[in-house]
């Protein structure tokens, strides 16, 4: 698995474990990073400016804590 999968997968986890609307969430975190979620396979290439985007808009997202 790429690096860019393992976050996906640990956004996903923190939204679960948060109890929040994973299709807000998402959807946000999408909106701000220009990825969807949804779209990272686990074969996907990592490319470090998508890893910023999405860390950095999951910091942003409210009670999403990374």
């Amino acid at each position: 698995m790429s690096t860019l999968y393992d976050l996906r997968l640990l956004i996903e986890e923190r939204i679960k474990l948060e109890g929040l609307d994973p299709m807000v969430i998402k959807g946000k975190i999408g909106l701000r990073s220009g990825k969807l979620l949804a779209l990272i396979p686990p074969s996907n290439p990592d490319d470090p400016v998508v890893i910023a985007k999405l860390k950095h808009a999951a910091k942003e997202t409210p009670n999403l804590n990374l």
